[in-house]
């Protein structure tokens, strides 16, 4: 089910679409649509524009399968969606909506701060620990320098192996190897490609050590690295083009891959969608130079850009930030402080490693940190559902990573096979950390399906922890809970944190009767109280990183338990937008943005997410009260109908709350 806004008559009405399961009658499918209507009237007191239901398997996927919104979307505002039974509830969504919010005077930041002051609120502000402390391998500024040193120190220490789909070794590389191969590509990049230094490659590969290579390949040589996910080869038309637009967008002077990709590009399907002439040169890597690189690139600015991140946002829109070598190496520091990354430490990685933190824990932590990262492909998860399980249960690793994406596979895949595998040997006793990384709200009900599940193979709830970064930042929370020895001592911080609040006061803007502020104030109610709403803490704050929570319209500080914009002041926040395709609204200042009063002299970065912070009672290792971060949810995605707030993920958990064949999975 996808859930969005359209404009009609002025304003924004909320539209449904949902694919139908190939079983259901029609019967079935009217009282699914009715009990969903009745939910979303019922919880959140407003109506359904249109609920659309369409044939099974027709809505346009996202790489990992899930539905592509602003492609249905984009479907639906063309007339081209064709469902099969559709109820429009015009005359309901009309009459249904909340009385119009009256416009109330401008109150000033400076009143905000008196305010907060007399009623002896602080304010929303929280970091991270101090990154004064420096270690040996900290002395390097840039990863293609400490590459080099691991390659000469350590030259057989291995830092990342690949299960393939069967749950076996597929390859392996040490140090020296990764040194040599790279060093390999760089020479490949000057003699084949004519490349010079600053210009910018597309590294078009399948989630593996190829992509690794080229990575410090690029750097090797001087150039830009931008990682691009391959076209899909059974959905080429859909997934060719956005190949091509990330190309175009990023001006990459050369795109280098595999010689399978090559041959995908170069094929017939893919000519009808893109014309293969259009694509700048090709260079494939399965057969490098003999003689390794005369001379590698020695960067001297740290401040100079590393490379390019880019993806695509549920909005849809295509956005590359810039990350320096001196913010990729604070990020990467950051990380290893908070999960205590070292050479003997061993962790296993799950993740789409083409952007975000995904791609920081797949291609540079163990790099700059020297832990070996054992790597699974998502994508191989769709052919063996256990594959990550399986892995982490027999190389017996402490520590894994993996997102919402795959926690959901695994729990809709193998929820009925909990006792076979148990049979076959697999035991998560010894997993300390869970990490699920993702730029959104933390997902309360997957999450405790997934515990409750994998419970009986040995996984700790405790365990499972979550981490929050974005376009900014990549990584602003992080919370590695550890189980055992290190949890007693208290180098994890405290356990994360559920509080439920009351639903409708994250609605609307309302007057505080302290400050005057006209901003939603964060109400917390019981469990199981009406219209609650579980938000899950996204994580400790990293090293080096500072949070405040501040007005998105007026740019002044809020008190601790307010809803507003979550800003970030952090070494480790990307340099700015590339570029920007696809939403012409996006704001100027989201990495210059200065508070209005009150500390005007920090540069911060807008997250463009909603959020609170919360002092709560429990203290960390330092003794001091631990600061928790709550993300609500993106600014870009929040519907408003006459005023009120609503985010679509709490619409997909009403539907799913709707009827007893509805899943968290099938949302």
């Amino acid at each position: 089910t996808v859930v969005f806004s359209v404009n009609v008559l002025y304003d924004e009405r909320i539209v449904l679409v949902a694919e139908q399961r190939p079983d259901s009658t029609e019967e079935e499918s009217y009282q699914w649509m009715s009990r969903v209507l009745q939910a979303i009237d019922g919880i959140h007191q407003v109506g359904v524009y249109c609920l659309a239901l369409v044939p099974a398997n027709t809505l346009p996927k996202t790489p990992l399968g899930g539905i592509h919104l602003s492609e249905t979307k984009q479907l639906f505002l063309e007339g081209t969606l064709h469902p099969c039974s559709i109820l429009m509830c015009p005359h309901s969504c009309i009459t249904n909506l909340p009385k119009p919010r009256q416009k109330q005077p401008e109150v000033g930041p400076a009143s905000v701060m008196v305010g907060n002051l007399v009623a002896g609120k602080r304010m929303a502000q929280a970091s991270g620990r101090d990154l004064s402390h420096m270690e040996e391998n900290e002395q390097f500024l840039f990863l293609s320098e400490m590459l080099q040193w691991r390659a000469q120190t350590t030259p057989d220490h291995i830092l990342y192996t690949l299960i393939n789909s069967r749950g076996v070794v597929g390859s392996s590389l040490t140090c020296l190897q990764l040194h040599k191969r790279a060093e390999k590509i760089a020479t490949l990049l000057y003699e084949r490609g004519q490349l010079r230094d600053g210009d910018h490659v597309a590294l078009v590969y399948p989630p593996g050590l190829d992509l690794i290579a080229a990575f410090y390949g690029c750097l090797y040589a001087g150039c830009i690295p931008i990682t691009v996910r391959p076209p899909h080869p059974q959905n080429i038309s859909t997934t060719l083009p956005t190949v091509k637009m990330i190309l175009e967008v990023s001006r990459s002077v050369c795109v280098v891959t595999s010689q399978a990709i090559s041959k995908l590009l170069k094929s017939r399907d893919a000519s009808v969608a893109v014309d293969f002439k259009s694509w700048p040169p090709i260079l494939e890597t399965d057969d490098l130079p003999k003689r390794r690189c005369p001379l590698l690139f020695k960067p001297c600015d740290p401040d100079a850009l590393a490379y390019l991140d880019f993806s695509v946002s549920t909005t849809g829109m295509l956005a590359g930030v810039k990350m320096s070598h001196n913010a990729t190496g604070a990020l990467c520091r950051s990380v290893k402080l908070q999960c205590e990354l070292y050479p003997s430490r061993e962790v296993a990685v799950c993740l789409d490693p083409y952007c975000g933190l995904g791609f920081v824990l797949w291609c540079l932590c163990s790099v700059y940190a020297g832990q070996q990262s054992v790597l699974i492909s998502p994508m191989d998860l769709e052919v063996n559902p256990a594959l990550w399980l399986q892995a982490v249960s027999q190389f017996k690793v402490r520590d894994t990573f993996c997102s919402y994406s795959v926690m959901e596979l695994c729990t809709r895949s193998l929820s009925t096979l909990t006792d076979t595998l148990k049979v076959r040997g697999m035991d998560l006793t010894r997993v300390r950390s869970c990490v699920v990384v993702a730029e959104e709200r933390p997902r309360v009900a997957l999450t405790q399906s997934f515990c409750k599940l994998f419970k009986d193979v040995g996984l700790h709830p405790r365990s499972v922890s979550t981490a929050f970064g974005c376009r900014v930042n990549l990584a602003i929370c992080l919370q590695p809970h550890r189980l055992g020895k290190l949890a007693e001592q208290g180098t994890s911080g405290p356990d994360p944190t559920t509080v439920y609040v009351d639903m409708r006061a994250l609605r609307h803007d309302r007057q505080d009767k302290h400050n005057c502020l006209y901003v939603s104030r964060v109400r917390l109610v019981e469990r199981g109280s009406p219209h609650s709403l579980p938000l899950m803490e996204s994580g400790k704050i990293l090293p080096g990183v500072r949070i405040i929570i501040a007005n998105p319209e007026t740019k002044g500080p809020i008190g601790d338990s307010h809803l507003g914009e979550i800003w970030v002041h952090s070494p480790q926040n990307a340099s700015g937008y590339f570029t920007v395709f696809g939403e012409e609204n996006v704001r100027s200042d989201h990495f210059g943005a200065r508070l209005s009063f009150g500390d005007t002299q920090t540069v911060w970065a807008r997250t463009g997410y909603l959020g609170f912070l919360r002092r709560t009672d429990l203290t960390d290792a330092n003794g001091e009260r631990h600061d928790a971060l709550y993300v609500v949810g993106a600014l870009d995605e929040v519907m408003e109908l006459r005023g009120m707030k609503y985010h679509p993920i709490d619409i997909e958990t009403s539907i799913i709350r709707a009827h007893r064949n509805i899943t968290e999975w099938s949302v």
